[in-house]
């Protein structure tokens, strides 16, 4: 599949999550931000999306706003979603990882606005609760949503194999150099700071035996959405 295939697959992939998400009743409302926070992970595939977008609608300013916050503490997976379904399975130990949500809001907000909302990556979307998390300080979501969302995570990265996985400001920060960008594109990624790390294939699902069957048909989407690329 050709990066320009990679990237309408994943306009699809969004669209099928966000036409589920509608259907769910949540607490999640404009002008809340309660967990839009500087943790946010996502794939080079996500970035290149929001370049696109911040280049046609001549925001590249945004990419400044990154530059200034880039000393800051934010969390810095170890780990891929999809390397640590592999690690589940075969019993393994799974490295612990530090994040915190008073580290700070994304640097990216305007008013409590996103102003990449139409192509936020995936772990903004799936930030959902049923509750207030401002009044809870945490957010209740529903377990078959978790295994959904681990699904279009590990799917996300499966396409973008081979390229790599971080913090939202560090993976746009990278995408903004010219090589970089080019790099992944032709499949030729070149060499990624320490706070990147390689996405993987999905080999193993994280889903629980309890979800499969009621998962089923989503996944079915998702992978006849590659097979009409292939």
């Amino acid at each position: 599949m050709n990066y320009t295939d990679k990237l309408a697959v994943l306009k699809k992939i969004y669209k099928i999550y966000d036409s589920m998400a509608n259907t769910w009743s949540t607490a999640c409302r404009r002008y809340c931000a309660a967990c839009c926070t500087c943790n946010v992970t996502m794939t080079t595939l996500e970035g290149d999306l929001i370049a696109e977008e911040l280049a046609a609608k001549d925001k590249t300013d945004l990419f400044d706003r990154l530059n200034t916050v880039s000393d800051n503490r934010r969390f810095l997976p170890g780990i891929t979603t999809n390397r640590l379904a592999e690690l589940c399975v075969q019993g393994q130990a799974i490295p612990d990882e530090e994040s915190d949500p008073h580290w700070g809001e994304c640097s990216l907000l305007v008013d409590n606005q996103c102003p990449l909302y139409p192509v936020r990556p995936f772990g903004c979307r799936c930030f959902v609760s049923t509750t207030d998390c401002r009044i809870n300080g945490y957010a209740d979501v529903d377990p078959f949503v978790i295994s959904v969302n681990n699904l279009f995570l590990q799917y996300i990265e499966h396409i973008d194999a081979g390229n790599f996985f971080g913090n939202m400001t560090d993976i746009l920060i990278f995408i903004n150099t010219t090589a970089h960008r080019q790099g992944i594109r032709e499949n030729v990624p070149k060499q990624a700071s320490g706070s990147l790390i390689v996405n993987q294939p999905l080999k193993v699902l994280l889903t629980p035996p309890e979800h499969r069957e009621k998962i089923s048909p989503i996944l079915n989407a998702l992978l006849q959405i590659q097979d009409d690329y292939v």
